[in-house]
């Protein structure tokens, strides 16, 4: 097997480095093309010191990760408490990237770091980010269009509170803005699997007014009558409770060619105002006019339905795992759900990544930042 992972709850920071290392390198020996390390914040200050002695002992060709809220590993999730989980491969052709971004005067944002001529021909990006420092939604529109149909999977660390608290491991070393990633070349075969973490109800509509993120028309309504008439007639009473602890969600298809959408092809979005006035809502996103749209309300049972739904007759070998630090036991009544479930549906797979600030994900051919959500690498040895 060309893939290990290894996951220390030791309190001790150089005790839990000594235990990961040990168990990966006994597991897939020196020199693996690529390593992701993730440690949660008990373990931050010595994120430095970690990084050096994988690099030391595994030697491996690229390594990146981060410091977060939280880590997984096979079968389980460590929240807040001291962990480390690292996850080593044998991935192939691999090109490892540090990027930053610059504000231009004119608006816009302009990114370094993306090598200039690849030796690899990609098959996905690995990205981590500073949510502080890092316009990750900006970036994954720039490469959709200098490299469309690239799937890029990670996301936002979650393990500072304050810019500049922020670690992302770079090699052997930390840096504390911009972002981290490897460009994955056909050594290795990568799929991608998304559970958005919510359900759609009332009918699909189309959007005949809005500007930018304000809706201000739904099939001809003001989007707030829409809405509300939805709930009134599809939510049940624990459903509009479960609303008012989670916010309102409105769902972008994508692919508007779909003559049936099920719940993987909407993009899903907050609601983050209303407008009684006018009955405008506004969204996280831009909402264009003539686009189809359902409101979604965030739903375990339903994430877990869309997680087995997403990883159902798919085989890896092993599995990149980013995960909403909204989920967890904050989600879901249960402890370890979704590295479980990936366990339960794919069997005890090397399993690493961590708990995100915001995870990236392709939906239909474009990639977004999503909130609420796992995002998955699905990697398959060649």
């Amino acid at each position: 097997m060309p893939f290990a992972s290894a996951l220390s709850e030791h309190p001790v920071t150089s005790l839990a480095t000594g235990e990961v290392i040990g168990a990966v390198l006994e597991a897939l020996g020196e020199r693996p093309d690529l390593v992701v390390l993730t440690v949660t914040r008990p373990h931050l200050g010595a994120l430095d010191d970690i990084a050096a002695a994988v690099d030391a002992v595994l030697h491996p060709l690229a390594m990146v990760g981060c410091a977060a809220e939280s880590v997984v590993g096979v079968g389980r999730e460590v929240e807040e408490t001291p962990a480390i989980s690292l996850w080593a491969g044998r991935v192939g052709p691999l090109v490892p990237m540090a990027l930053r971004a610059t504000r231009l005067a004119a608006g816009g944002w302009h990114f370094s770091g993306w090598p200039e001529a690849s030796m690899v021909d990609p098959s996905a990006l690995v990205l981590l980010a500073d949510p502080f420092t890092f316009p990750a939604a900006s970036f994954l529109d720039w490469v959709g269009a200098h490299h469309p149909g690239l799937p890029v999977v990670g996301g936002n660390a979650s393990g500072g509170t304050r810019p500049g608290g922020s670690r992302l491991v770079s090699g052997p070393r930390t840096v504390s803005e911009g972002a981290v990633g490897v460009l994955l070349g056909t050594g290795v075969e990568v799929e991608t699997a998304l559970s958005q973490g919510a359900r759609p109800y009332g009918q699909a509509l189309t959007v005949t007014r809005a500007e930018e993120h304000i809706v201000h028309e739904v099939a001809g309504r003001p989007a707030l009558e829409c809405l509300v008439a939805q709930i009134t007639d599809d939510l049940a009473p624990v459903d509009v409770a479960g609303l008012e602890a989670n916010g309102f969600h409105i769902g972008r298809q994508v692919d508007e060619h779909l003559e049936e959408a099920g719940p993987g092809d909407f993009l899903v979005r907050s609601v983050t105002g209303v407008d009684h006035r006018t009955g405008s809502i506004a969204v996280d996103d831009r909402i264009p006019v003539g686009c189809t749209v359902r409101f979604h309300v965030r739903d375990p049972s339903a994430a877990d339905r869309d997680l087995r739904g997403a990883l159902a007759g798919r085989r890896a070998d092993a599995v990149l795992l980013f995960t909403c630090n909204g989920r967890g036991t904050r989600f879901f009544d249960e402890a370890d759900h979704d590295a479980a479930a990936i366990a339960g549906l794919l069997g005890p797979v090397p399993l690493g990544g961590c708990f995100a600030a915001g995870e990236f994900g392709p939906v239909g051919k474009a990639n977004f930042v999503h909130t609420f959500t796992a995002s998955m690498a699905l990697l398959r040895d060649r």
